[in-house]
């Protein structure tokens, strides 16, 4: 197991990170201030990343992706983590893996137009009643002579806004669940409010209603009943790319910050960074980051294995959004007043970082998974020499 990167692979970051500190950096503040994306800047960041075959790094080649193994993505991932959400969707691409089981006609519909950014995709599984419950959705698609009947509604779905189309779980049967692919503007579907959040500022997150919306038979995604398979295969991956390695690179970003301003601050003629107990919370932001990451890596080796990672991946999502959160709130104390005031960026930063404890499956439903699979499955789990 060899974690050092070879020069492909630093190439491959140094260019992301350029391209961060260059084209995407430089719009945060608007973005933070407005709480909106100007369509015109999001068009040129998107052809920028186009050029420098940057977007849609996670699908195959052979589709016009980057074709990028599990470790490689994760690499770029935790360089996303250094800017602000709205701004990695546009410029990088949010295309779900789900859709690599598009066959015939809903390849060139569906999956090849949204691995070339020209078609955006979001993906709908939470409802009201159903959160890190997936399977506990009541919207439901009702087989017909011409397809299917899709009613229900989900909410907090991210990007969908700016989706063109959206990928919907619902139930095909007591026990069933299956997976849609759902075209915006199809009668009887409609987009409801930007539920507004405390951070994430610039991503919608909308709500989503169906009233008899007729779906052709091309809409089902794979085969009727592999929706809920489909949706927690995408959520994995979600959670070890969007949340575990975006979780390390964030609170790397932010350390980065604090040791800079521990070492620039002065009080009682002595720079803060001189003091114990600041010295404490530096090493202790140092230590569990790098922690995050060598379980972020290591997880990401499994799938490239073909391992099970699930277990890992929960630890993963996690040790790695606490740690954020840990490291954003000693920044804050750290800066002080300024930490708290809006005129720095350290304020943003722990909004944003608070929602990485509850997304795709919260902290207390993944130390559950964690534990019931100790039990089931001993130590293994903890000891590699089992």
């Amino acid at each position: 197991m060899d974690f050092s990167l070879n020069d492909e692979q630093k190439m491959m970051i140094d260019t992301v990170r350029r391209f961060i500190k260059e084209e995407l950096k430089p719009l945060e503040d608007e973005i933070e201030n407005t709480g909106f994306l100007d369509q015109a800047k999001a068009t040129a960041i998107y052809e920028k990343s186009k050029s420098l075959g940057l977007y849609g790094m996670n699908m195959p080649d052979t589709l016009g992706g980057g074709g990028l193994s599990n470790m490689d993505r994760i690499l770029c991932e935790e360089q996303f983590g250094h800017t602000s959400d709205i701004l990695i969707r546009r410029a990088f691409g949010n295309v779900y893996e789900p859709l690599l089981h598009c066959k015939g006609e809903q390849v060139e519909r569906w999956l090849k137009p949204a691995v070339a950014g020209t078609r955006t995709c979001a993906i709908a599984i939470t409802e009201p009643g159903a959160g890190s419950d997936a399977a506990g959705i009541k919207t439901h698609a009702k087989k017909t002579d011409t397809g299917w009947v899709l009613n229900g509604s989900k909410h907090f779905i991210s990007d969908g806004e700016w989706s063109d189309f959206f990928l919907v779980s619902a139930k095909t049967g007591d026990k069933e669940i299956s997976m849609f692919m759902v075209d915006k503007g199809l009668p009887g579907f409609t987009v409801g409010k930007d539920q507004k959040m405390m951070g994430l500022r610039g991503t919608p997150h909308v709500e989503l209603f169906f009233d008899n919306v007729a779906l052709e038979p091309m809409a089902l995604l794979g085969v009727e009943g592999q929706g809920f398979k489909l949706a927690m295969g995408a959520l994995n991956v979600v959670r070890l790319a969007q949340v575990g390695a975006r979780a390390v690179g964030k609170a790397t970003h932010v350390a980065e910050l604090l040791v800079n301003y521990a070492n620039e601050r002065h009080q009682f003629n002595t720079k803060i960074g001189d003091f114990q107990m600041v010295q404490q919370q530096i090493a202790d932001s140092v230590i569990e980051i790098n922690a995050a990451r060598w379980m972020v890596y290591h997880a990401a080796w499994m799938l490239d294995q073909g391992l099970d990672a699930r277990e890992q991946i929960a630890m993963v999502k996690v040790h790695a959004a606490e740690t954020l959160g840990r490291v954003v709130d000693r920044a804050v104390q750290i800066f002080g007043g300024m930490g708290f005031c809006k005129e720095l960026p350290i304020e943003r930063y722990y909004r944003d970082a608070r929602i990485y404890r509850i997304f795709d499956g919260t902290s207390e439903i993944h130390r559950g998974v964690i534990a019931k699979s100790v039990m089931r499955k001993g130590a293994g789990l903890f000891d590699l020499n089992r």
